[in-house]
């Protein structure tokens, strides 16, 4: 049988044996892989899944209803992918064929605070997440975004600051970046330090942070560090007007000049765990397939960039296509 490839519930590869290969999805499968403890790659029906000891215990903490374990398969290697903390990149080959594809989960190629950045490996087939895959999102080098949080920090010290961030990920470090600011009262919400805790278990990592409760009183100099998604939530609009603090957010998307105003916030810093559009290309040159896959995010913006200026064969996939040329969009030159 040919191997297929499809986006249905995560993405599924099946191999020339029929063996099914399940990335981050729930669907029913030989073998379950989870690339991350994101919220939207969380596994629901699945007990065991071919991951780190990291990701399965920050998706125990955050689906207290379910327990999942680790296990191994001998199809599947695991390399760290950058993203956040306990994530991995999977290859997989086909033990008929030899045949490898490398599946990225959401990674980074570049290194950033207590984040080793992804090094790409060789594959006959990659599948990629192109969250940034269009020429206008290029990050400044880590260190000047830094440097620009750094002295904002340091200028607004007489005044509280909300920062906004992914609980998982952004939220820790952002945590990094004030231990080294002059702020010595650095407030965070129950969620994140639960998940501070795991990843202090499993990584040499610490956080020194306090628990905020409606009891305590922000003064100036202090910092809170709240899941993203708090941003438009009535508490703090009020916090922000009674204590006359200012807001902060950190993504990828703030490289953009309307991030501000979509997110709510006073100020934007671009700080992103996931690769800019040029670290796709040169992660796609470094792994250099057979075939590319291109999935979340612009799809097919990027998969007809690597056709047109580099000669891949790139396909964008589809979700929840039935069949085998109905999923597979080609990008021709």
């Amino acid at each position: 049988m040919k191997d297929t490839i499809q986006h249905r519930d995560g993405i599924r590869l099946t191999l020339s044996n029929d063996t099914e290969i399940v990335f981050d999805g729930d669907a029913p499968g030989d073998v379950t892989v989870l690339s991350h403890a994101h919220g939207d790659h969380l596994l629901n029906n699945s007990a065991r899944a071919v991951t780190s000891e990291l990701t399965a215990a920050l998706s125990n903490v955050r689906q207290s209803e379910q327990t999942l374990t680790t296990t191994t398969h001998p199809t599947v290697e695991l390399f760290r992918a950058g993203h956040i903390a306990g994530s991995r990149a999977a290859r997989v080959t086909d033990p008929q064929t030899g045949r490898t594809y490398l599946y990225t989960g959401d990674c980074t190629t570049r290194s950033r605070l207590y984040i080793e950045g992804f090094t790409p490996v060789k594959a006959d087939v990659l599948i990629m997440e192109t969250t940034y895959g269009k020429p206008a999102y290029r990050f400044p080098p880590i260190a000047e975004s830094l440097e620009q949080i750094h002295t904002w920090l340091e200028e607004t010290m007489d005044t509280v600051v909300i920062l906004f961030g992914y609980a998982l990920g952004r939220a820790q470090k952002i945590q990094h970046i004030l231990s080294h600011s002059p702020r010595s009262r650095v407030f965070i919400t129950d969620a994140i330090d639960q998940l501070n805790g795991i990843i202090s278990s499993h990584r040499d990592l610490s956080f020194d942070a306090r628990l905020y409760d409606a009891d305590v009183e922000l003064r100036e100099g202090d910092a809170l560090v709240l899941p993203m998604s708090t941003g438009r939530i009535s508490w703090i609009e009020s916090l922000v007007e009674r204590t006359g603090a200012i807001t902060a957010g950190f993504s990828g998307w703030a490289i953009d000049d309307s991030f501000i105003y979509q997110r709510g916030v006073d100020k934007g810093f671009v700080l992103s765990d996931h690769c800019d559009f040029d670290e796709l290309v040169g992660l796609v040159e470094s792994v250099d397939p057979e075939m590319v896959y291109t999935t979340h995010g612009f799809t097919e913006t990027f998969a007809q960039y690597l056709t047109k200026h580099h000669g891949y064969d790139v396909r964008a996939l589809k979700q929840n296509q039935s069949t085998l040329t109905e999923f597979w969009v080609l990008c021709r030159r």
